[in-house]
């Protein structure tokens, strides 16, 4: 992978945190201790026991590594925002920005958010990368599958449910393919 240049870094440190600069609360994701850390044998690891909110995580190159994804700066052959709703027990659940991306030196993968509003950023470095669900939750920290969202488990008989632009989605929620102009609804009750 090519080093970028001190400037384009710089840059690209600017344009990341200008999207969290107006996040009135931000969590301080090394002070709370529903957040999970790399394992013992340097794998990052997923929260599959706390309940929401989550934070963003601190082990921004360790997620990004486990999604299959590397950190740098934002690609430009492909950029697109699906937009992601969580709904727990009638509750939005807020989806935090710097998933994906390291505030302290600008580095990002190209599955990350900026924003606290359920704006995913999809900025690949080539067109047609495939992304999914399950890679941005795997950033996050958060389990994702048929039966729970985090900590939050489906009732006996019961499963996550999933939609895309209004049409269900069975199978893994983690399997879904991200795409331009996307809509993605998680509800579990």
């Amino acid at each position: 992978m090519k080093r970028p240049s001190y400037a384009a870094l710089a840059l690209t440190t600017l344009i990341g945190l200008s999207g969290c600069a107006n996040d009135p609360d931000p969590i301080d994701p090394r002070s709370d201790p529903r957040m999970s850390t790399p394992s013992s044998n340097g794998a990052a690891t997923v929260d599959d026991t706390s309940m929401p909110p989550w934070p963003a995580p601190t082990d921004v190159s360790a997620r990004a590594a486990a999604a299959g994804l590397d950190l740098g700066p934002m690609g430009t052959a492909e950029h697109y925002h699906p937009q992601l709703r969580i709904i727990i027990d009638g509750t939005d659940v807020p989806i935090p920005p710097n998933i994906g991306a390291d505030p302290s030196t600008g580095a990002m993968s190209a599955l990350h958010t900026h924003e606290g509003d359920g704006t995913l950023h999809i900025e690949a470095d080539s067109v047609g990368e495939v992304f999914t669900l399950g890679q941005l939750f795997t950033q996050w920290g958060v389990a994702l599958n048929r039966q729970q969202i985090g900590g939050a488990r489906a009732k006996p008989g019961e499963q996550v449910q999933l939609t895309s632009n209004g049409a269900k989605v069975t199978g893994d929620p983690a399997d879904l393919r991200l795409e331009p102009n996307q809509h993605i609804v998680l509800t579990l009750r």
